[in-house]
């Protein structure tokens, strides 16, 4: 039998089955055995964690040492024949399939020789695995979701699955649009109108492209690379000449409505630049915020997607995470809690992660919107109120008081922009349910309700908990201690902002985090932490700059600078992190900017992976291995010929990049928080007139004291409610492995 040849049987037990000796005489055998002791025979699973194979099929390596012939080598799943490659280097992988649900026996046994085992733990290709029970209700819009222009259909089932297709489409030369290639990629000709790419591998190919589409874990994903048809099925042992050997996973960014929906696009594989150096895309309508915003669910879905990929196609040399706002999010999350998923990281209009870096800023300002405009109008002039929020805009206090609906589980038509809530993407299903005071058992659309599987519920409301706290908070700190508002204005803000209650509605109180959700968020990193995969990872973050903005805007410059300093906190340097800001972001000869950042990732990824047989920790690798022009940088257009300024960015905003691109504050930052911003539930103490940089009388101190009866955060101590990060790849269930407590 030669390799790769099929097994005969039945077709759920259509096993790869690797070529055997027919018979082996015992002095082969007793050669076979002393070649390769016991404990040099190794199996490893690479498609996925071994304890979370999904879809009955898993891909492993058989590592055998260089001196024995594969052929020796028998590999069974469950008592059944597994086919592999023929060997190299040491080693050869192996495709199982028709696993069943729970524990499976992989073996590899030289014949007449030793023998080891693998177990690997299969779960349904639906899920879950790791993020907890599925979110009920949930909408299938595998109709809404379009192939160039054609739908996929109904789902064929209450998971909202459908048929795993392969199609096929080119990129024309007439109009630079994506088009159907003829027959389903079967012409025996193409178009005369397809174009010709000449990928990072060198290879001049015609720039045609098969995309693999199915669903896994209730999300439409797709895998696009360059393919050539009229050539053999690329495979896991067979790699397409278009390919370069890596993997991008792209994200889409979102938030406000992305919740009880399977989405109707993934973060767009069809990416002309990326395909065109020859990169292999994937991304799933779950990796987009604007469908799911829960990284834990995003995480999940990142790790059965790249088991789908790499069933199908083989190890990439290295993974890309990539995706702009709620992108950057799942980026940095999936890579520091669940590390090997990605590679390497490139990221823009960036935010540390949604639970804190976002919503502790969108909570503040609608705080302070609902101050100066409802409670105080008229008592803080605009600059104050700007200087108050941090922000480099004023704008940005309304525009991110909106932005808070993500957390705020009611619609009220009545009601300002400002204050709304309750956002389902207009989707007239799912609008009929929502919650409201009249319909008490509807869905809440909150970040909170939609992560309700690691937060936990308030025994009090029956809601979801939350990690949202503003007590000892003493909002306008800095800019009272610059002179830049009165001690009067402070007190009185202070005393009058309040806080939410649990359906955010506004309190003359401050609002408490649910202690076990303050820790759960931290200790399980749904606020990054910084300090576990990213700590090893290439990352490179980029932006344009919207700070100024008269509308205001949520991508604030302050939010790299955050990621940074956690970075920095964990691990005592951020060298892995490169920032450029201003750049013409694409992949075009005018604007070149964004090909560039992937060249430089690529170089830098590559030297990295050559020395992976080292003994330096990779951490350490990883600093090494970066590319010597690859420094954080800035972009001048002050001029007709823009020019790049290569200097160290800071949130001070020192040097010519920061006199361009200043950064901001946010108004916890500007209360006195850390730029790290890692903290939920402040530790308290006493009032300290230390603190205060003007005067305050003695009346103006019983009002303070008033205000604050338990005293003020303590902003140099860790947060009140944490107890320590509870360590990478933890489950929700239903896996038993590695349980978050």
């Amino acid at each position: 039998m030669t390799p790769k040849s099929r097994a005969q049987g039945p077709a759920l037990l259509a096993f790869f089955v690797l070529p055997l000796l027919a018979a082996c005489s015992t002095a082969e055998a007793e050669d076979a055995r002393g070649m390769l002791q016991a404990d040099e025979l190794r199996l490893e699973a690479v498609s996925t964690q071994a304890h979370l194979v999904t879809g009955g099929d898993v891909l492993v390596r058989v590592h055998i040492g260089s001196d024995l012939d594969a052929s020796r080598v028998e590999v069974r799943a469950n008592g059944l024949d597994v086919q592999a490659s023929s060997a190299d280097d040491g080693s050869f992988i192996a495709l199982a399939r028709g696993l069943h649900d729970g524990d499976n026996q992989i073996e590899a046994r030289i014949t007449g020789g030793p023998s080891t085992t693998l177990t690997v733990t299969n779960y349904p290709v639906t899920g879950p695995i790791i993020s907890g029970p599925h979110e009920s209700p949930y909408l299938c819009q595998t109709e809404d979701f379009t192939l160039v222009g054609e739908p996929l259909g109904p789902a064929l089932d209450e998971s909202c699955s459908i048929d795993t297709r392969v199609d096929y489409v080119y990129l024309s030369t007439l109009d630079g649009e994506f088009k159907q290639y003829p027959a389903g990629g079967r012409a025996v000709a193409g178009p005369d109108d397809v174009a010709q790419t000449t990928t990072l591998a060198g290879a001049t190919v015609p720039f045609v492209v098969r995309v693999q589409t199915g669903t896994v874990n209730r999300a439409i994903y797709q895998s696009a690379m360059l393919h050539d048809p009229a050539t053999a099925a690329p495979d896991a042992w067979t790699r397409s000449s278009g390919w370069n050997g890596s993997l991008v996973y792209t994200h889409g960014g979102g938030c406000r409505s992305g919740w009880f929906r399977q989405g109707a696009s993934s973060g767009r594989v069809l990416d002309e630049g990326l395909l065109g150096m020859g990169f292999a895309v994937t991304s799933s309508s779950l990796n987009v915020f604007g469908n799911n915003c829960n990284d834990l669910l995003a995480s999940e879905t990142h790790i059965m997607v790249k088991e789908r990929f790499v069933e199908s196609y083989g190890v990439p040399v290295y993974t890309i995470g990539t995706g702009g706002s709620g992108g950057s999010y799942q980026s940095h999350q999936t890579a520091d809690n669940y590390p090997g998923v990605f590679d390497g990281l490139i990221v823009s209009s960036s935010f540390a992660d949604v639970t804190s870096a976002t919503i502790f800023t969108l909570a503040d300002a609608r705080l302070l919107w609902h101050y100066f405009n409802e409670v105080a109008p008229g008592a803080f002039t605009d600059e104050e109120q700007r200087l108050v929020s941090g922000f480099g805009s004023l704008g940005s206090i309304a525009n991110l008081s909106s932005g808070a609906a993500r957390i705020d589980p009611t619609y009220d038509p009545t009601a300002p922009p400002e204050e709304q809530g309750s956002e389902v993407g207009r989707v007239a299903e799912l609008e009929a349910l929502r919650y409201s005071p009249s319909n008490p058992g509807g869905i809440r659309a909150t970040v909170y309700d939609h992560t309700v599987n690691v937060y936990g519920y308030d025994e009090s409301t029956g809601f979801a908990s939350r990690p949202l706290d503003n007590r000892g908070v003493q909002y306008g700190l800095d800019v009272l201690n610059q002179g830049e508002i009165t001690t009067q204005q402070f007190i009185a803000l202070n005393r009058d902002i309040g806080g939410f209650d649990a359906d955010l509605n506004h309190i003359a109180q401050r609002h408490r985090a649910d202690p076990t959700a303050a820790r759960r968020a931290i200790d399980t990193g749904r606020i990054l932490n910084g300090g576990a995969g990213l700590a090893s990872t290439p990352i490179i973050d980029f932006r344009s700059y919207t700070d100024h903005r008269p509308g205001g805007d949520i991508h604030m410059i302050v939010h790299q600078f955050t990621t940074r300093a956690r970075l920095a906190k964990a691990n005592g340097h951020a060298d892995n992190h490169v920032m450029s800001v201003g750049g013409q972001w694409g992949y075009t000869e005018d604007r070149p900017d964004l090909g560039g950042l992937f060249r430089s990732m690529d170089e830098w990824l590559t030297d990295l992976v050559a020395g992976d047989a080292a003994g330096s920790p990779r951490a350490d690798r990883v600093v090494a291995a970066k590319p010597t022009g690859l420094v954080d940088n800035c972009w001048d257009t002050s001029s007709a010929e823009r020019r790049n300024v290569r200097e160290p960015l800071s949130f001070e905003s020192t040097g010519t990049c920061g006199s361009i691109y200043p950064a901001y504050a946010t108004p916890r930052h500007v209360a006195g928080a850390p730029l790290a911003n890692d903290v939920v539930s402040c530790q308290l103490k006493p009032l300290d007139r230390a603190d205060y940089e003007v005067e305050i009388t003695a009346e103006e101190w019983g009002q303070l004291q008033s205000i604050f009866p338990d005293g003020v955060c303590d902003w140099s101590k860790p947060d009140a409610s944490a107890e320590g990060y509870q360590g990478t790849w933890l489950s929700f269930g239903p896996s038993p492995v590695n349980r978050a407590r």
